[in-house]
């Protein structure tokens, strides 16, 4: 199978960056299953129905979202009736909306599961992510059919986090029983995208789908004013430049027995990166 993650959508100008580009990455890579981060899409603060429904009609499968998840606080009440909407998997008991779904591949005859979690380390205080991931695999086991009913062919893996050394934590305790590991949130694409040793394969974090002549998708002059002079000033809002808006990601193809990785390659077109496009 082929899997699809593309990093945290900023603004106004990382959607359009998205759904210029989707077309053309759904010709050259014949995703079965695309999943994007969406926490900033909206203005650079949370996510409404309206753009995942924009999305979704896209073509994408699954948004996952994360510490900004209820900046758009209407949200609350919408993503109850969104099964391809996922929020973080250790916020507490009876929060809306559900920390992992489990929904059909393009194709047909596959079914993929995606997990969000937050981190803990710098990030806002929430439960430990580790249990609750582990009580879901202990149900939903990658390998299809042969795994029983509850079987999944795909697991997908956004750790939403600040720290580093969290999001490769959570890649080697999951290392031989999901598809992709991927982390988002620091907006930064790392260069360490491998397949671990039991074949799961894992990025520190995907990067954003924004403009790449910002700091971390906003504006830049209301950022360095902050650093700079310790008082308040204009209010953060996304870079929309878009000559310089990367969509930045990762492709994935995956051992039809087994669901695990057998290839994992850094995706990251248009703007102002350096680009890197799979051969398929």
């Amino acid at each position: 199978m082929r899997l699809l993650f593309l990093g945290d959508i900023v603004g106004r100008s990382g959607r359009e960056g998205v759904l210029r580009h989707l077309p053309d990455l759904k010709a050259r890579l014949k995703p079965d299953f695309i999943v994007v981060n969406g926490e900033n899409a909206a203005g650079g603060f949370g996510i409404t129905e309206k753009i995942a429904q924009e999305l979704f009609d896209a073509g994408v499968d699954c948004v996952t979202l994360g510490n900004h998840a209820w900046d758009q606080k209407e949200l609350l009440g919408q993503i109850g009736r969104l099964p391809q909407l996922v929020r973080p998997i250790n916020y507490p008991e009876g929060t809306p909306g559900r920390g992992f779904t489990i929904l059909p591949a393009k194709n047909g005859r596959h079914k993929v599961m995606v997990i969000n979690a937050m981190g803990r380390v710098f990030m806002d205080p929430l439960d430990d992510p580790f249990p609750p991931v582990e009580k879901v695999l202990n149900i939903h086991r990658l390998g299809g059919p042969r795994m029983g009913p509850a079987g999944v062919d795909a697991i997908i893996m956004d750790m939403h986090a600040e720290a580093s050394s969290e999001k490769m934590i959570m890649g080697h305790v999951l290392d031989g029983r999901v598809s992709l590991v991927v982390g988002t949130h620091c907006h930064v694409p790392t260069a360490d995208l491998q397949i671990l040793n039991g074949g799961t394969a894992y990025q520190t974090d995907a990067g954003m789908c924004g403009d790449y002549d910002t700091v971390i998708g906003m504006k830049k002059e209301a950022a360095i004013h902050k650093m700079l002079r310790k008082t308040p000033g204009e209010r953060y809002s996304p870079g929309e430049n878009d000559a310089t808006v990367t969509v930045c990601g990762v492709f994935v193809e995956t051992d039809d027995r087994t669901g695990l990785a057998r290839r994992a390659e850094s995706v990251r077109v248009g703007g102002r990166l350096g680009q890197s496009l799979p051969v398929v």
